[in-house]
């Protein structure tokens, strides 16, 4: 079985990547589509991940993937200054996906996008767009029709529905949430077994 159809059936388990990593992120949160509140509690977690050569309860065979992880887990909990400092230094597609979430977050939907075109088709779209498709179910507002009919993910037309949620011209915020929280949540899972080789 393809690992991504094993966690679309078991999906996303914090557990999984050890015990460092469940402690920063359960019980979920869901991330807002501003850049929140830093959750000041997590700080020093956060800061400890650094000097902490097993925070992925496995051996590291991949320090930038590793890096990504730690820049996902930041943007987990609103730290976007935190988050931003360790994605720009990520030179592959995974640090310009946490770097164009991050900006979607501040947010600055143009710089957004500008990371987007540099992580083009990234290894966790289809799925995503398969999630989103079935968290929006039989809506069939005019706004999500980007989600209903396009069998290919757009972070684009995310972002404008994002921009368009917060700003109350749609009604979409819990929405963009869940899918925002689904992106997170597969972001992490291609940078964890990256990091570690971890299948």
């Amino acid at each position: 079985m393809l690992a991504c159809e094993e966690r679309r059936m078991s999906g996303f388990d914090p557990k999984r990547y050890g015990e460092t990593i469940a402690d920063l992120i359960l019980p979920t949160r869901t991330p807002p589509l501003d850049p929140g509140r830093p959750n000041q509690s997590a700080r020093a977690s956060l800061h400890a991940l650094a000097d902490n050569s097993n925070f992925l309860g496995k051996p590291i065979r991949d320090r930038q993937m590793a890096d990504a992880c730690r820049a996902g887990l930041w943007l987990y909990h609103d730290f976007l200054d935190e988050s931003h400092s360790i994605s720009q230094e990520i030179h592959n597609t995974a640090g310009s996906y946490w770097h164009g979430m991050m900006h979607r977050r501040e947010p600055d939907y143009a710089n957004s996008g500008y990371w987007f075109r540099k992580v083009g088709k990234f290894a966790t779209f289809d799925e995503l767009a398969e999630a989103a498709r079935q968290l929006l179910g039989d809506a069939n507002a005019p706004w999500a029709s980007f989600l209903k009919k396009n069998p290919k993910w757009d972070p684009y037309a995310f972002n404008d529905l994002c921009e368009n949620a917060l700003s109350g011209r749609v009604n979409a915020i819990n929405l963009c949430q869940q899918i925002q929280q689904k992106e997170w949540e597969l972001l992490f899972d291609y940078c964890y077994r990256a990091a570690t080789g971890y299948e």
